[in-house]
């Protein structure tokens, strides 16, 4: 049992450190593959760990499920939150505050990149149908949006960003076998610098479940959303950083 900051797990009861994990190891599914199993939990610093499942995936791997007790302590005062530096805008606002800045429509394109093939995110941002019960950026009257879909290679989205004379670049990744949403992202954007003069490349923005929070630098873009992201959100972070770009350069 812990208080104030410091925390444990919770399984069965409070303070009891229970975890669920779930892996696969390189081996068949045997007696000798559930051991190396629960001995990769004790590693791991679950003890006592009990295997709750075991499965074959193909004649070389298996799947597992272990639960078990860890001794770890979470001090919640320890845990960096990346705020939110901008505020909520109605899409009234938005409309409105685009209006007065840029005299325009803003111009989003949106695509996902590389090899990716799912559009549910990108979809749900752009499409008018929205996500979480909040319309997508082609409802903004203000906005123009050009949704590129799935598996557009980085040069055509440069190219069709130059062409639509775009504000903004938003770019969708799900597909994250071997880093590939941090290759593709950090490719992108090195594409987008080499083709625009300085001071003059789109607000760039990256967005899928795996990106971390606060890697928007590393990665070389402008901002970084992940799972759960509402259309509201990315309207109101273009608007905060138009303003942002125009303060700058007055």
């Amino acid at each position: 049992m812990t208080s104030g900051p410091i925390i444990r797990p919770y399984g069965d009861t409070t303070g009891d450190g229970m975890v669920q994990v779930s892996f696969t190891l390189p081996v068949p599914h045997d007696k000798r593959a559930e051991g190396a199993a629960l001995q990769l939990a004790r590693k791991m610093g679950l003890d006592p760990a009990l295997l709750v499942h075991a499965k074959a995936v193909g004649p070389d791997f298996t799947f597992f499920v272990v639960y078990g007790s860890v001794t770890h302590l979470v001090n919640l005062d320890e845990v960096e939150v990346v705020e939110r530096a901008y505020p909520l805008l109605s899409a009234k606002e938005v409309n409105l505050e685009i209006k007065r800045r840029l005299r325009r429509k803003l111009v989003v394109v949106g695509a996902c990149i590389g090899t990716d093939a799912h559009t549910v995110g990108i979809d749900a941002i752009l499409n008018i149908k929205g996500f979480a019960g909040e319309k997508g950026l082609e409802y903004y009257r203000e906005i123009k949006v050009v949704n590129l879909g799935a598996q557009v290679l980085v040069p055509e989205l440069v190219a069709r960003a130059r062409a639509e004379k775009a504000d903004a670049v938003l770019v969708s990744q799900v597909v994250t076998q071997k880093d590939a949403h941090i290759h593709n992202t950090t490719q992108m954007s090195a594409a987008f610098r080499e083709a625009y003069p300085a001071g003059r490349v789109p607000i760039l923005v990256a967005g899928g479940p795996r990106f971390e929070e606060g890697s928007a630098g590393r990665l070389g873009v402008d901002q970084i959303f992940g799972r759960g992201t509402t259309p509201g959100e990315v309207a109101s972070y273009l608007v905060h950083e138009i303003i942002e770009r125009k303060a700058k350069a007055a």
